[in-house]
């Protein structure tokens, strides 16, 4: 029963609003403050290229991804490498990062054979670990999008491709 002579509200009984300093939006209720980026001596913000980085290697680690990309990333990628040998670790992720926390989409080739559902958690499981211990943030989900999955034949194609002899002007072999 409540004791209606006290006429002091605890802290429970007062709404969080702007005057409080509390945060009157939802997702700011259902966010807990990341107390390791956020200390009374400072705050550490973290970009959103960072985490899609960190979050591309950490994919591309785990067994049974081919490629990471759907088919224009992979395109556009494919073009970038010929031109500066350069690659975009990044190509297929999208990461949010918002208060201390992240979210982590990304999209992937996989090898044919791979159980995808297995894959796609170890995926999830790879990026959280890594992110996490690297940045401090608090991944909230990572979203997989399998795109394409990559058939043993795709392989020797691309071999042969890359091992047919490379002529120059003067129309000689070159060793590679």
């Amino acid at each position: 029963m409540m004791d209606t002579n006290n006429q002091n509200p605890t802290s429970a009984d007062v709404p969080a609003t702007a005057e409080t300093g509390g945060s009157t939006t939802p997702e700011a209720a259902a966010q807990p403050r990341n107390e390791a980026l956020e200390t009374e001596h400072g705050s550490t913000v973290i970009d959103d290229n960072v985490v899609g980085k960190i979050a591309g290697i950490a994919a591309r680690e785990v067994s049974g991804v081919h490629n990471l990309g759907g088919g224009a990333a992979r395109m556009w990628g494919a073009v970038r490498e010929s031109l500066t040998a350069s690659t975009n670790v990044q190509q297929g992720v999208n990461v949010v990062v918002e208060n201390g926390h992240a979210d982590v989409a990304v999209a992937i080739i996989a090898e044919y054979g791979v159980a995808i559902h297995e894959l796609a958690n170890a995926i999830r499981e790879n990026v959280t670990i890594a992110v996490t211990r690297m940045t401090g943030l608090i991944v909230d989900r990572v979203d997989v999008t399998v795109h394409d999955v990559n058939l043993p034949e795709q392989n020797t194609e691309e071999e042969a491709v890359r091992n047919e002899p490379t002529y120059p002007a003067n129309g000689q072999v070159l060793e590679q």
